[in-house]
C-alpha cells in the first residue's frame, strides 16, 4: 500500500480565539478530517464504511499542544495507526506546521455493526475492509 502523505490544511479565521491563535477545540476536528481524508486516499471513503453497515465510533481522544497554530499558517496532519485488532483501531497524530511538530495526539475507535448497536470482528464480517485496515497498519508501522 503506497504511503499516505498526510492531510493538509489552513486554518480558517473562525477557528481562531481572541489571542489570534487556534482555539484547542479544533484539534480534534483536524483529527476526524485527517482520518476521513485517509479512508478516501485508501479508495475506501466513510461514506463507503457506512454503506456496508459499519459505525467506527471515537472511544477516546487526547491532544498534546507544543506551539500555537495561528491563521494563516498551513499544517500537515499524518495520522498513523498505532493498534490494529480487527475490532479496535487507535491512531496517532502528528502535526507540523514546516517542519516541526507543533502538536501531536491520539484516538481509539471500534468497529460496531449500525443495525445491531454490537461490535463486530472485521475480519469475519467485512474481509476486504479488515485487510485495508491491517495493510495501512503494516504501511504506517513501518515508517515511524
Amino acid at each position: 500500500m503506497e504511503n499516505y502523505p498526510g492531510y493538509v490544511r489552513k486554518p480558517f479565521y473562525y477557528e481562531t480565539d481572541k489571542m489570534g491563535i487556534i482555539h484547542h477545540s479544533n484539534y480534534i476536528r483536524w483529527f476526524e478530517e485527517a482520518r476521513v481524508d485517509a479512508l478516501t486516499f485508501m479508495d475506501y471513503p466513510f461514506e463507503k464504511i457506512e454503506a456496508a453497515g459499519i459505525m467506527i465510533p471515537v472511544l477516546g481522544v487526547s491532544c498534546n499542544y507544543k506551539e500555537m497554530i495561528r491563521f494563516g499558517d498551513e499544517v500537515l496532519i499524518r495520522p498513523t495507526v498505532t493498534k490494529y485488532t480487527g475490532t479496535r483501531l487507535d491512531f496517532d497524530y502528528h502535526v507540523y506546521n514546516g517542519e516541526k511538530i507543533v502538536t501531536t495526539g491520539t484516538s481509539q475507535h471500534c468497529f460496531m455493526s449500525s443495525e445491531t448497536n454490537r461490535l463486530v470482528q472485521l475480519r469475519k464480517t467485512h474481509p476486504e475492509l479488515h485487510h485495508l485496515f491491517l495493510d495501512y497498519y503494516e504501511t504506517t508501522k513501518e515508517t515511524n
